[in-house]
């Protein structure tokens, strides 16, 4: 509980978590709250003691790799392999790297050596925020690909009741955070019947827009 608490404070002291804003989702749906994990990554001491935390509860799976999908989860990967190499006894390094796109753009493949790197080892996937768990799923299955053996997902914040199998089956997922998050079908969402503005900082509100004017 107090990692949820303390972690929700953080989320909303960098400005990383919104709310009563209206809000279109990638899906499509619209919502009064968001979590804009971009906006917490400048903020290196706080990024850095979340990743404490994920480290800590993972330590004990012994963790060899941590792997997490570009960009953003690049912050991820060095941070928590920083602190899990800091509180091993162990004397053997974990490696930080990351997955990247495929060509399909949809898929994530692991390369420029890092897959060397995994063959064998127990791997950690980390991510910011867990929605769908597409992209966590996606590096899990690259890295099983090449050959690791993933021991669980790690996420500072899980904000879709995202479950281990989302995520390809894994043996465990844990989070810093769990938020639920009400939202609509545009047809039925109660702010657009109030006229409240959409944001369109964050989410793809000014692409909605957008595409409103258009017709």
């Amino acid at each position: 509980m107090m990692d949820q608490e303390s972690t929700l404070q953080k989320l909303k002291k960098t400005g990383a978590l919104i709310s009563d804003s209206h809000i279109v989702y990638t899906s499509g749906r619209h919502g009064s709250s968001y979590v804009n994990k971009d906006a917490i990554y400048p903020h290196t001491a706080d990024i850095s003691e979340l990743c404490r935390r994920l480290s800590v509860k993972f330590m004990n799976f012994g963790p060899e790799v941590v792997a997490a999908p570009a960009i953003g989860g690049v912050i991820l990967t060095q941070w928590t392999a920083h602190h899990l190499n800091t509180l091993s006894d162990k004397g053997n390094p974990v490696f930080a790297i990351y997955a990247e796109k495929a060509e399909d753009g949809e898929s994530f493949v692991i390369k420029r050596g890092y897959e060397k790197l995994i063959l064998c080892k127990r791997v950690l996937v980390v991510e910011d925020v867990l929605t769908t768990g597409g992209s966590a799923r996606r590096v899990v299955e690259a890295v099983r690909k090449a050959g690791g053996d993933v021991i669980g997902v790690g996420a500072l914040c899980n904000r879709g009741k995202v479950t281990k199998q989302d995520v390809g089956e894994v043996p465990r997922l844990l989070a810093l955070c769990n938020i639920k998050m009400q939202d609509w079908p545009e047809e039925e969402c109660p702010l657009c019947k109030k006229g409240v503005p959409i944001n369109i900082e964050v989410g793809k509100g000014a692409e909605f827009l957008s595409q409103k004017i258009g017709k």
